[in-house]
């Protein structure tokens, strides 16, 4: 299992415009549904996904995170609308 910092923090790395737009990331692991929860914020806007463990491990190698990923591209086409 990984530590939620070290996730958070890889998942920033891959997706160096979270930061940049402000978006903020929290991530805590859900035991009942064994996967991590991503919640992604800017303003009002909130959207949660969630990452199995194998894609957590994906991320964590330094490979893409496709499903984040799609969630990412969605929440910033959402907040653009506006």
């Amino acid at each position: 299992m990984h530590d939620k910092e070290a996730l958070c923090e890889k998942i920033r790395e891959l997706y160096p415009d979270i930061g940049a737009c402000g978006i903020d990331v929290n991530v805590d692991y859900d035991k009942e549904k064994k996967a991590w929860v991503v919640d992604l914020k800017k303003e009002k806007h909130e959207l949660k996904t969630f990452l199995e463990d194998e894609d957590a491990d994906l991320c964590m190698g330094g490979k893409q995170c496709v499903s984040l990923g799609i969630e990412i591209a969605q929440l910033k086409a959402n907040i653009e609308k506006l």
